[in-house]
C-alpha cells in the first residue's frame, strides 16, 4: 500500500460508527417527543437546555412544575429532581427527613464557603450546632439586644435616606440593606461594629467577595467542570480562591477580636460572661469547654452560615418588599395607614401628642419618636405589615429552591421515583407561583390572603416554604421577622420610593434570590 492510502474496510467501519451514533441521537429524541419534561441528549442529559436557562432558571422551572407538579431533570453525572408539590415537600422535610440531608454532593459544591456550618452540615455535627443555636434564639436576653440593634440600624439607614431625599439622588436599596443587614448581624452575631453603613459608604471587600463566591459555588451545580478549574486554577474557580482568602481573613479577624475582647473584660472585671450578648461569643464559651472541639475553622463556619442567613436572606427580601409597595401603591397607602394609627394608638398611651402633629420637632426627631415606639411585642400587633413580609417571600423566598441528596431509593408520594445518589429539590419559587396550590390569583401580590378579619392567618410549612419545614425549619424566623418589621415600619413610616425608570429587576443567580442589577430608586419624604 502506498503512503497516503487508507484501508476501504475503516472507511467503512467510521461510516457504520457515524452513522450508528446519529441514528441514535435521533432516536433518542425522537422517543422524546410526547415528554413534558426538559429534552435530554445522550450522555449529557437535559444539561444544554438547563445552561441556556441558567439566568432564568426560576421561571424556566415554574414552566414545567406548573404542568407536572415535580419534573426530573437528568444530568452528566447525576440526576437532579425538583417539585412543587406540598405533599412530596413534607415527604422530604418531615416523613421521610432521615432519607433526605444535604448530601456528598451539596456539601462539596458549598464547602469551600459555608464549611461545616449548620446550613451545610449533617449528622452529629448538624445536631450539636441545631441545639446550641436553638437555645441561644429562644433566649430572651437576645431577643431584647436584637431588638436594639435592629432599632439602631433602622434608624441609621433612614438617616441615610433622608439625606437622599434632601439631594434627590438615585440610591441602590439593595446595597444600603445588605449594609444595614451586614452591620446588624455583625452586632448581634459577633459582637462587632462593622460600620458599613456610616454615611460615606465605605467600600467593603468582605461583602463584595463573599457575593462573588456565593455566586460561584452556585455555579457549580450544573457545571460539570468545576472541579477541573479549580484543580487548574483557572476561571470561575480562580476568582473563587481570591474571594475565600478575603471573606477567609475578614472572618478570622472578627474570631480573634472578640476572643480578645472577651479576654480583656474577664481580666478587668472578673466576669467571663460579662458582654456575651451576641451569638459568637456563646459559641466561644462553649468552646473553652476541650470536648466541644470548637477550633477557629469551626467558629469561621458558624460564623459565615450566620452571614448568610443574617445579612442577604433579610437584605435580599426587604429589596423585593420596597419593589412591591413601588409596583402596588395601594399597598403601601394601606400600609402607611396601619402604621399611622399604631402611633396614634401608641402615643395615647404614652398621654402625648402624635409625631405628625408635632410641628416643632425635626423630622429626624420625628423618626426617633417613633423608632422608640418600636418593641418586640407592639411590632407583633402590626397584621398588616406581617402579611406584606410574608406575601413578599411567597413570591420571592430568599432561598428559591433547596436541594436535598438522595440516602436511598425512595417513592415520593405522587409516584415519582428517587434513586440513591441523586438530588431532590423543593422549590419555594415556583411553590408562590402555582395554582393548584394558592388558587387562580397565585402570581398576584395581594397581603390580604393572610388575613381574616384583619387577623394573619399562617399556612402549613409544607406550602410556604420560605423558612423550610420539619426538623431543620428555619431558627432565625422570628428574628428575621423581626428586623425586617422594625425597618419596613419606619420606612413605610416616613418615606415613599420610586424606581429609576427604565432600572431592570431581575434576580441573579445565587444560593440567596438577589436582584441582579440591584435597586435603583428615588426616595421622598413623606
Amino acid at each position: 500500500m502506498k503512503m497516503g492510502d487508507s484501508d476501504p474496510a475503516s472507511y467503512g467501519i467510521g461510516a457504520t460508527v457515524a452513522i450508528g451514533f446519529v441514528l441514535w441521537v435521533v432516536f433518542h429524541r425522537w422517543s422524546q417527543r410526547n415528554s413534558k419534561g426538559p429534552k435530554t441528549w445522550p450522555l449529557i442529559g437535559a444539561a444544554i437546555e438547563q445552561m441556556m436557562n441558567y439566568e432564568t432558571m426560576h421561571d424556566w422551572l415554574v414552566g414545567y412544575l406548573t404542568q407536572l407538579r415535580t419534573v426530573t431533570v437528568p444530568m452528566p453525572f447525576t440526576t437532579f429532581t425538583y417539585t412543587a408539590d406540598p405533599a412530596n415537600v413534607e415527604h422530604i422535610l418531615k416523613t421521610n427527613f432521615s432519607n433526605y440531608p444535604k448530601g456528598k454532593a451539596y456539601y462539596s459544591y458549598m464547602e469551600v464557603l459555608l464549611g461545616d456550618g449548620i446550613f451545610n452540615a449533617d449528622g452529629e455535627v448538624w445536631r450539636t450546632q441545631r441545639k446550641t443555636a436553638s437555645f441561644e434564639f429562644a433566649s430572651k436576653n437576645l431577643r431584647d439586644f436584637s431588638t436594639k440593634v435592629f432599632r439602631e440600624y433602622a434608624v441609621k439607614l433612614s438617616e441615610i435616606l433622608y439625606l437622599a431625599s434632601q439631594d434627590k439622588q438615585n440610591i441602590d436599596m439593595q446595597e444600603l440593606l445588605m449594609r444595614m443587614t451586614l452591620d446588624s448581624i455583625g452586632k448581634v452575631g459577633f459582637g462587632v461594629e462593622i460600620g458599613t453603613l456610616s454615611p460615606d459608604l465605605p467600600e467593603n471587600k468582605f461583602a463584595s467577595a463573599f457575593d462573588a463566591a456565593n455566586i460561584i459555588v452556585t455555579l457549580r451545580f450544573i457545571d460539570p467542570f468545576w472541579k477541573v478549574k479549580r484543580l487548574l486554577r483557572v476561571g470561575s474557580e480562580a476568582l473563587l480562591s481570591r474571594s475565600i482568602k478575603i471573606v477567609d481573613s475578614f472572618t478570622y479577624d472578627v474570631i480573634r477580636k472578640r476572643k480578645a475582647e472577651i479576654q480583656r473584660a474577664y481580666e478587668k472585671l472578673g466576669d467571663k460572661d460579662k458582654g456575651r450578648e451576641d451569638i459568637l461569643s456563646r459559641f466561644i464559651k462553649l468552646g473553652e469547654d476541650p470536648s466541644s472541639n470548637l477550633t477557629e475553622k469551626k467558629l469561621r463556619d458558624i460564623v459565615l452560615n450566620f452571614v448568610i442567613a443574617g445579612r442577604d436572606t433579610t437584605a435580599t427580601t426587604l429589596s423585593w418588599f420596597i419593589y412591591m409597595i413601588i409596583t402596588h401603591p395601594h399597598v403601601a397607602e394601606k400600609l402607611y395607614a396601619e402604621l399611622v394609627e399604631f402611633e396614634k394608638d401608641a402615643e395615647k398611651k404614652k398621654n402625648s401628642s402624635p409625631c405628625e402633629q408635632s410641628n416643632e420637632e425635626t423630622f429626624q426627631a420625628r423618626v426617633l419618636r417613633f423608632a422608640g415606639l418600636l418593641d418586640y411585642d407592639s411590632l407583633m400587633k402590626l397584621s398588616y405589615l406581617h402579611a406584606c413580609i410574608t406575601e413578599t417571600l411567597r413570591l420571592y423566598p430568599a432561598v428559591p429552591q433547596d436541594p436535598k441528596g438522595i440516602l436511598e431509593n425512595d417513592v415520593l408520594p405522587d409516584g415519582t421515583l428517587l434513586k440513591a445518589g441523586g438530588m431532590v429539590t423543593y422549590v419555594p419559587y415556583s411553590m408562590g407561583r402555582m395554582e393548584y396550590i394558592w388558587g387562580e390569583d397565585a402570581p398576584k401580590f395581594k397581603p390580604e390572603r393572610w388575613l381574616n378579619d384583619g387577623v394573619f392567618q399562617a399556612a402549613s410549612p409544607f406550602k410556604f416554604t420560605a423558612f423550610q419545614a420539619g426538623p431543620r425549619i428555619c431558627l432565625g424566623k422570628d428574628s428575621a421577622y423581626l428586623q425586617m418589621k422594625m425597618a419596613l415600619a419606619i420606612l413605610c413610616r416616613f418615606y415613599t420610593f420610586s424606581l429609576v425608570p427604565g432600572h431592570p429587576v431581575r434576580y441573579r443567580m445565587m444560593t440567596i434570590l438577589s436582584m441582579a442589577d440591584g435597586l435603583k430608586i428615588t426616595v421622598s419624604r413623606r
